[in-house]
This record gives C-alpha cells, structure tokens and sequence, in this order.
C-alpha cells in the first residue's frame, strides 16, 4: 500500500528570538548567525528530497527552506503560523514580569490567551486542521513525499497529536534546522490518525546527526513505550 512522508523541519531563529522576544506572527529576518548555521548544516550533513515543499507564512520559514532547498517554490500553509502573542509580540520576558497577567499566564502553563492573542487550545486546533488538510492533499495529488518549514510548537503539536511512538509534547521538542520524518499509511491514518515516526534529520552519510542539535528523542520515546533493544 503507498504511503506519504512528511519531513518536519524547525526554522532558524530570528534576530528577535535570538533577542528573547516573543515572535509569533511578527516579521523578523533570519539573524545572520542562523543563515550561517544552516548553511553549515546542509553542507555537513544530508536532508531529504521530497516531491512538495511546504511552510508557514513567516518570512523566517520560508527563506530557512529556501536555504536548505534552492530550487524549491513552496506552498504557504496560513494554518501552520506560530501562535499570536497579542499584545506580548516582540517584548521580552524581562519587560513583561511586572505585567500580572503576563504572570498569570505564565504560571498556569500558557494556555490562556495573552490579551489579543491566541489559546494553546486554539493554537494547536488551528494547527492540526491545516495538517490534516495537507496530509488529504497530499492523497489527492498522489504526492508521496513533502518537506514542512515550520515552527517548533508547531512541530511539537502535529507529532504529540498524532506521532507514534507517543510522547508528550516537550518531547519533540528540536533545534532549528532540524527535525523528524513521519511516514503515514492511508489505513491506519483514516482508522486512527496516527503516523510512525522513524527517523529524525538531517542525517550524515553514515547516518548520523548533529552533535547537540537533535536529541533522539522518538527512539527515546521507543525504549520507554517497548522497553530498550538489548545489545547483539
């Protein structure tokens, strides 16, 4: 039966993330540092091919995918934008802390909706709409094989919603420019709304990853779920 591959790759940071802003649907460039890093990465180490390439409308994803694929021409995907901070984008946590209902939010987790911003609840219903609508694009065009630019959070939600092994949230946590390959079965994904996630990127020739950018986490999530490999 054919099944559908979707590379997730995290951005690079912005000049105001680098900043310990709050960038959610602000523009802000790529820092240079970022560029420069990327461009390392892709030339250390190997990222997939795909038929499709996909990101979120921030400039940031769009020209980190343009990095890692030149000749790409990718579709913008509004429901895979990072979460609206309201009245909190581009302030720092530091000029926030007298606000009380900064505080507030940020004790109870940041779930509520920072004032003129969006929920966790609605980010990730939002987020996880736009996914499913392009994993039934994907089907109808026959397109087996796609790259997503997109943010950490968003990653994050789309693989504890629906990655297997499970894991929660934090757990799929990765550094920018790398990520995860999630491989979907038509059978199971409109039985269970579940895909495998079986291998994280980029990887070297001899598949390796970069030191300190990734954790393996799915593997980790593995060994908790089934109980570690022995060693042959």
């Amino acid at each position: 039966m054919k099944s559908y591959v979707i590379h997730l790759i995290r951005n690079a940071p912005c000049e105001g993330n680098l900043e310990g802003r709050y960038i959610g649907r602000t523009e802000s460039p790529l820092a240079m540092q970022s560029i420069q890093e990327l461009v390392g990465l892709k030339k250390e180490f190997i990222y997939p091919e795909a038929q499709g390439f996909y990101a979120s409308p921030s400039t940031r994803c769009v020209d980190t995918l343009k990095i890692l694929y030149p000749e790409a021409d990718p579709e913008v995907i509004l429901e895979m934008a990072e979460c609206d901070f309201g009245d909190w984008e581009g302030r720092t946590a530091q000029e926030l802390q007298q606000d009380e209902k900064f505080r507030a939010w940020m004790e109870e987790g940041g779930q509520n909706a920072p004032p003129n911003g969006e929920s966790g609840a609605v980010f990730l219903q939002r987020v996880l709409s736009g996914f499913e609508m392009l994993v039934q694009n994907m089907m109808s065009k026959g397109e087996t094989s796609a790259v997503l630019v997109t943010h950490g959070g968003v990653i994050m939600g789309i693989l504890s919603a629906y990655g297997l092994p499970r894991a929660n949230f934090y757990d799929w946590m990765c550094e920018s420019g790398c990520g995860y390959s999630m491989r979907i079965t038509p059978g199971l994904w409109m039985r269970s709304h579940v895909a495998e996630v079986f291998e994280t990127l980029p990887r070297g020739e001899e598949g390796e990853s970069p030191d300190h950018l990734v954790v393996d986490l799915a593997r980790e999530a593995a060994d908790r779920a089934y109980g570690k490999r022995k060693e042959e």
